[in-house]
């Protein structure tokens, strides 16, 4: 298949939009990664996605829409809660994905057979246009293969996706640079099922308290259905092997000085550098967590061009504010290995 490159101009949105509408894939830049979009409404177009992606059939996608009122003209879900109409008046557009009953718009190969639907309104104007573009709301996980760090940057999508979609248009890099919070208001009390740019206190100063779902912090058990995107399968994993190392500024320093060989990087805080003997990338400073995230897919992809690194000792954030979201990332991203040098 030829992937055609798009630039991000009136007339290849409509080109894109005429390629969604016609049941094509087109990878498409939002606020928080690329997407990889297909009609929403057409089962056999989204079960393409699964297909370009290796992604498993069971982990539901998100619907993308551009005007609240899609929402009930194309029935994607069967009642709008009076806490989503809250939500969405406060943080739509944004990085906000809400969970409500489906509608019986939406196939099962969107819901990945749940009778739940994810519906997120993305503030990227050239997200919007397209959607408006193909006529339909567009069901998009992140535009990458199946398990790899998400896509930022047009280049990022060219790299894992080109030959296997229909079209990609470049807008630049993601501002937010992390997939959306994830939100169900499905169950008697709202959970949070993936940080994101907009996070729990946020949400919470709205419309009062909610749970953190364990499999936020933790691995999902075994046996258990995936109720949001990123919660079941390791994700955003270099190949290079990353481990999760816990304690002070200067255990860490001292652990992987002492495990340093020309095969281990640092995924680290500005100014580790320069004490640390091995390659590394840094993400921002040790608290300022939103560049932290908007820095942390661009440099495990950068792990991968440098194929003498193993292995990769990565600092690890408090799980606070978006600090949960580079947690929740940075932990599955490690398929759960941590050190924690207190303990040693």
């Amino acid at each position: 298949m030829n992937t055609l490159l798009l630039k991000n101009n009136d007339e290849d949105v409509l080109k894109a939009g005429k390629i969604l509408a016609d049941g094509g894939l087109v990878a498409i830049p939002t606020e928080t990664v690329y997407g990889l979009a297909a009609n929403a409404l057409d089962g056999n177009a989204v079960k393409r996605i699964f297909e370009a992606k290796g992604r498993p059939a069971d982990n539901p996608l998100i619907v993308h829409i551009a005007d609240f009122k899609d929402i009930e003209r194309f029935e994607l879900v069967s009642e709008i809660p009076e806490k989503a109409k809250l939500l969405a008046r406060k943080f739509w557009s944004g990085p906000l994905t809400i969970i409500m009953p489906k509608g019986r718009g939406v196939p099962d190969e969107v819901s990945a057979g749940l009778s739940t639907v994810a519906v997120r309104f993305p503030s990227h104007k050239t997200a919007q246009a397209v959607i408006k573009a193909a006529g339909v709301p567009l069901a998009a996980p992140s535009a990458n293969i199946s398990g790899s760090p998400s896509p930022t940057k047009a280049e990022h999508v060219t790299a894992d996706l080109s030959g296997r979609i229909d079209a990609i248009i470049d807008g630049g890099e993601c501002k937010v640079g992390l997939e959306s919070t994830v939100l169900t208001l499905a169950e008697e009390k709202p959970r949070l099922l993936r940080p994101g740019g907009i996070t729990a206190e946020e949400i919470e100063s709205v419309i009062g308290e909610i749970e953190i779902d364990d499999a936020v912090l933790y691995q999902l058990k075994s046996g258990e259905k995936a109720a949001s995107p990123g919660m079941k399968y390791k994700h955003y994993s270099p190949k290079a092997e990353v481990i999760l190392v816990v304690g002070t500024d200067r255990e860490y320093i001292d652990f992987v000085n002492s495990n340093s060989d020309i095969t281990v990087a640092a995924l680290c805080y500005d100014g580790d550098e320069k004490e640390l003997k091995v390659k590394c990338l840094t993400l921002g400073a040790k608290d300022d967590f939103k560049k932290q995230a908007h820095e942390l897919f661009d440099k495990l992809r950068e792990i991968d061009r440098l194929p003498e690194i193993k292995k990769v000792y990565a600092r690890c954030p408090k799980p606070d504010g978006v600090g949960m979201a580079v947690y929740n990332r940075l932990i599955r991203a490690a398929g759960f290995e941590v050190i924690e040098l207190e303990k040693l």
